[in-house]
């Protein structure tokens, strides 16, 4: 027997009992908050901008105002007509890199946390929100709940496909206190609440 099988049998062996998880009585986590007044405190409270539109039809104009030097621009917002990139589950993702703009259409927002959830259900390129350099996440001021108690109830009913909830620009900090804003996605997050 390998070292390898032995180790495995060893742990295999030696495995701790299953524990049932915990009951969590949720409703003690209800609040009665404006959930959209909240999600906007909190999409800015982790680095990220929230317009609230009107009407979908204000959409490419509130982008051309907020980002009017993008150029390369990638949208799968079938309501907006500002995508200048054409992208299909055939795009070679090495391709995308001189991206600037990115618009995506969210699922849900949280208004615990100001994250948005997108799949790529919602863009055919699993890279696409990391790469651009901004990025603009579309959602409903209807599907905005209250906490994450609340969006694992919702994603636990999805296909399992490629999801992932965003809240805010990419960031990181070293031990120095040195905040890097981008260095692993997008330096700007805007999330329009139609």
């Amino acid at each position: 027997m390998s070292s390898r099988d032995s180790i495995l049998k060893a742990v295999k062996n030696n495995k701790p009992e299953l524990l049932p998880l915990p009951e969590i009585d949720l409703d003690v986590f209800n609040e009665d908050i404006n959930l959209l007044e909240t999600f906007i405190k909190s999409v800015e409270l982790v680095g990220g901008r929230a317009k609230v539109l009107n009407s979908i039809s204000d959409l490419d104009n509130e982008i051309k105002a907020l980002y009017p030097n993008a150029k390369q621009i990638v949208s799968s917002v079938k309501e907006s007509d500002f995508g200048t990139v054409s992208i299909s589950k055939d795009t070679d993702p090495h391709s995308l890199e001189t991206i600037d703009l990115a618009i995506i259409q969210g699922e849900f927002g949280v208004a615990e946390n100001g994250a948005v959830w997108i799949s790529e259900n919602d863009f055919s390129i699993r890279v696409l929100p990391f790469i651009t350099n901004d990025l603009i996440l579309v959602i409903s001021k209807d599907a905005i709940c209250l906490h994450l108690h609340d969006a694992y109830k919702l994603i636990s009913k999805r296909e399992r496909t490629f999801g992932l909830f965003v809240a805010g620009p990419s960031k990181t900090a070293d031990i120095e206190q040195c905040l890097v804003i981008g260095a692993h996605g997008a330096v700007s997050l805007t999330v329009m609440v139609v």
